[in-house]
């Protein structure tokens, strides 16, 4: 019985392990920071069974074709949702995740160091009558002085964060991919704590 659970004890680290991965630079070198500029890039983006995400954004505007203005209202909302649904939810869940403000991201260019995040992978999920698959998505959390790019501090992948559930009958793709940003930030988030503060 003992051996059993130590397997999956094992199987439980290397998954979690397996989800994040430090490229270079470490954990420790944020010590002392309270707040970060932060940045999003969506350049080169993947999205999950596409070629592309022109090939993906292709796809679900002819599915959308039969009704007025859908598709046209599908491309514009993919693109909108990023400033108005995914950075404002990593932001806030980011930041609520230090109760006393000890570590703040923001929107202030005029910070020191620089928390740049760039998606790499995006799997939309889905929500209708048979069933539903929250959305999931990978990137790369890279922090440096923000007036000197060239000093890295921390390079770090994050793969597949599961989307935190926006809500039991929630249909919109937008809030759905906002999860997985709410995840992300919170994965961020504990490591900070583990090895910052």
């Amino acid at each position: 019985m003992k051996r059993i659970l130590l397997v999956l004890f094992l199987c439980v680290a290397t998954y979690g392990y397996s989800q994040m991965k430090v490229r270079s630079g470490e954990f420790k070198n944020l010590k002392g920071i309270t707040d970060f500029y932060v940045t999003f890039d969506y350049s080169d983006l993947e999205v999950h069974g596409f070629e592309s995400e022109e090939a993906f954004l292709e796809e679900k505007m002819q599915k959308r074709e039969h009704k007025e203005g859908a598709a046209e209202n599908f491309r514009e909302n993919w693109f909108k949702d990023r400033a108005e649904k995914y950075e404002p939810k990593f932001i806030e869940y980011f930041n609520d995740r230090f109760d006393d403000g000890e570590i703040q991201i923001g929107l202030d260019s005029t910070a020191r160091y620089t928390m740049h995040i760039k998606t790499t992978w995006i799997y939309p999920g889905y929500n209708v009558v048979a069933g539903k698959e929250p959305a999931k998505i990978s990137a790369t959390i890279s922090v440096f002085e923000t007036g000197n790019p060239a000093n890295v501090l921390l390079v770090v992948d994050f793969k597949r964060s599961i989307g935190l559930e926006p809500g039991t009958f929630e249909f919109d793709q937008g809030y759905r991919i906002a999860g997985g940003y709410e995840k992300l930030a919170r994965n961020m988030a504990i490591q900070l704590k583990r090895f910052v503060k």
